[in-house]
């Protein structure tokens, strides 16, 4: 992932409606991968060439926020610096696909948990290497004591953690749905790890996806300030963590993911104990390939398709 510094913003483009409706379809990428386990919305944002854009307006919004309460007489300065045609069109896509999917992929999860953990499951496991695929191998190999030490233990941790709270919640609590949502909004901010999955690590993702089915407006609305405290809290934290620390934060995350997958083997009981394989062992070991191999698309187009062209300036602090 390369990283935008504080203050840097890209240059204003030239909105056209083609351009605007094009936003509007990444946006509906976007928004409907942070809906399926497995597959990262910034992995998305990366492959259809907008995640510099997105993450730099992701700060720029910051600003605006900090500028309203510390230095009023700058505000107009700082929103000026948002590209706000680009971020309404993305944000709308996004908006839109995720309440068009959600009762299709709720009804999945519930009528098919066998079949849906086991394509979850090949999605996670072949996501684990776009943190990998970031790392720069000459600083691994200055640190791969560490590296190998934090991955392990990330993996550990994971594993013992998600055997505790993989099981479906069931009517959790509007400060869990607030506290959850802060976490899985980190997602946008770094390819590789999927929101969805954190909630279905935590026993989450089933209840939300019938919140935002059955349209139960205070646990969408507790969701979206998580979302947005999350996006406050950690936007900037996170850049700076990837900017001096990648390398050894990359193989963390990916012990994490690799851990994790404890919550997706597809033959569980009602309080997240793991089976034997049992009856469409097949079925199930079909769709651990189908969604293997959808990542695996995802993660080619990233590395040999067309790549992101955005001129950014750079100014200074509001």
């Amino acid at each position: 992932m390369t990283t935008t510094p504080q203050h840097v913003y890209p240059r204003r483009a030239r909105n056209t409606f083609l351009s605007t409706l094009a936003n509007l379809i990444r946006g509906a990428l976007i928004g409907m991968a942070e809906l399926v386990p497995g597959i990262s919305g910034g992995t998305v944002a990366l492959v259809v060439g907008i995640y510099e854009r997105a993450l730099a307006t992701g700060n720029a919004l910051i600003d605006v926020a900090r500028t309203a309460v510390k230095d009023r007489a700058r505000l107009s300065l700082a929103i000026a610096k948002v590209d706000w045609l680009f971020l309404a069109a993305v944000g709308i896509g996004m908006v839109f696909m995720v309440f068009t999917m959600s009762t299709v992929l709720s009804n999945f999860v519930e009528d098919y948990p066998q079949i849906a953990r086991g394509l979850f499951l090949g999605m996670v496991a072949m996501s684990i290497w776009v943190p990998l695929g970031m790392v720069d191998p000459k600083d691994l190999r200055r640190k791969l004591p560490l590296a190998i030490f934090l991955f392990i233990f990330g993996a550990v941790i994971s594993f013992i953690g998600t055997g505790f709270t993989s099981a479906p919640q069931e009517n959790p609590s509007l400060t869990i749905i607030f506290l959850a949502a802060a976490v899985a909004v980190c997602a946008l901010v770094m390819p590789g790890i999927s929101g969805s999955f954190f909630l279905l690590a935590v026993g989450l993702y089933a209840p939300i996806m019938s919140s935002l089915s059955n349209r139960e407006w205070d646990v969408i609305g507790v969701f979206i300030l998580g979302a947005l405290l999350g996006v406050i809290l950690f936007i900037k934290a996170l850049t700076w963590i990837l900017e001096n620390y990648r390398t050894v934060t990359l193989v963390f995350m990916s012990g994490l993911m690799l851990g994790s997958l404890r919550a997706l083997w597809p033959w569980q009981s009602s309080d997240a104990e793991l089976l034997a394989p049992s009856g469409q062992v097949w079925g199930v070991v079909g769709m651990i390939v189908l969604g293997a191999v959808v990542v695996l698309g995802f993660i080619i187009a990233e590395r040999f398709g067309p790549k992101e062209s955005v001129v950014l300036e750079e100014t200074k602090p509001v």
